[in-house]
């Protein structure tokens, strides 16, 4: 029997169904092997909290020796400096508009807050929210380095650095995100080689203007472990913390490092050659495609071939059994972060399935 299957043996008689389950004791090795790795390499780890959005897996994080946390918007940055963490950065190009100036100002009065920019009108928006502190404030440029997403040239970034210092912020470096190292596992190194090449000339951008990039931070889960060069300071994991089928699709974990599953019960077995389960696009989310499926059944080689609002179409294979109505399955999500946020609380336990506690997912639904 397949470890997660076996875990949810164990507990199946408290669970409600759809509800992830996380084994406590395969995310604290992940994180200990993350943390070892930049120790090896001499990098600092700020986990991203996307993907988990959960306060006690970050404490779990910074008590390992996580010097911070990355947040993805000004909401969640709120409920983990609300709950202690004092060194956050938000790395994002957050528009300061509506109310999110004075929030952005507050928590900089509270906590040691980054903000990620990359274009001058942003620089000139935060400072003037930041109204007479602005050196509360502290600036990382983003730069893009291949995924094409948000990001200023590379060569920019020390005139972006100069317009923040000149209205008092302070710029402290440069970051980048190197998306396109998910779309195959042969574009990881890639993709980390190209991350090396923006960041060497965004630092070298800001020495060209007088500012010297103290923080030079990479990410991401998928390319984490070819950001080894010297000039890198910290890296931004999220979703090692849990991992997914992508990411071992990708080579970036092992099977035995998924500690995130969703429990689903199967409720219909009309239709042959598949069943339906209780699980469809309101917890999963839309991440997949008929070809690799959206979510794999633990232990087996059936996918959930097709999904409706609450209902999961898992094909099964001629050579597979079909499991019948009421059999609870463990589903491994092909992305975990939309599923954390589909839900209120995770069901933590280990991988023996005892002693389940519920924790919060306190930064859900926190999007702007």
């Amino acid at each position: 029997m397949h470890r997660l299957q076996r875990a949810l043996d164990a507990l199946v008689e408290r669970v409600d169904t759809p509800a992830p389950i996380v084994l406590i004791d395969v995310v604290q090795r992940n994180i200990d092997r993350m943390q070892g790795f930049a120790a090896q390499h001499d990098l600092q780890v700020r986990p991203h909290v996307k993907t988990h959005k959960c306060v006690e897996i970050g404490r779990l994080q910074v008590e390992a020796g996580a010097v911070g946390i990355t947040a993805g918007n000004v909401g969640e940055a709120e409920v983990f400096a609300a709950a202690g963490f004092d060194d956050i950065f938000l790395a994002y190009p957050v528009w300061p508009a509506g109310t999110k100036g004075e929030r952005i100002r507050r928590l900089a009065g509270t906590t040691r807050l980054r903000v990620g920019v990359d274009n001058v009108a942003a620089v000139e928006a935060l400072a003037d929210a930041m109204g007479d502190e602005p050196g509360r404030l502290e600036i990382v440029v983003e730069i893009d380095c291949g995924a094409r997403r948000s990001g200023t040239p590379p060569e920019g970034a020390g005139d972006l650095a100069l317009a923040a210092r000149k209205r008092g912020l302070v710029p402290v470096g440069v970051y980048t995100y190197p998306g396109h190292g998910s779309s195959a596992p042969d574009a990881r190194e890639r993709a980390a080689r190209d991350q090396e090449v923006a960041l060497a000339t965004a630092v070298r951008s800001f020495a060209g203007v007088g500012v010297t990039a103290e923080v030079v931070s990479a990410g991401s889960t998928p390319t984490v472990a070819f950001s080894t060069s010297d000039l890198i300071t910290e890296i931004r994991p999220g979703e090692y913390v849990f991992c997914d089928m992508d990411n071992t699709r990708l080579g970036a974990c092992d099977e035995d490092q998924i500690a995130l599953f969703v429990a689903t019960t199967v409720v219909s077995d009309r239709v042959p050659g598949q069943v339906i389960l209780d699980i469809g696009t309101k917890a999963l989310g839309r991440d997949g495609d008929p070809q690799r499926g959206y979510g794999r059944i633990a232990g087996r080689t059936s996918v959930l071939s097709k999904l409706n609002e609450y209902h999961g179409f898992l094909a099964v294979p001629p050579e597979e059994p079909r499991p019948g109505v009421g059999t609870v399955l463990a589903m491994v999500p092909n992305h975990v972060c939309p599923i954390v946020n589909n839900f209120e609380e995770l069901i933590v336990t280990d991988s023996q399935g005892t002693m389940p506690q519920r924790w919060s997912v306190a930064a859900r639904g926190r999007l702007s």
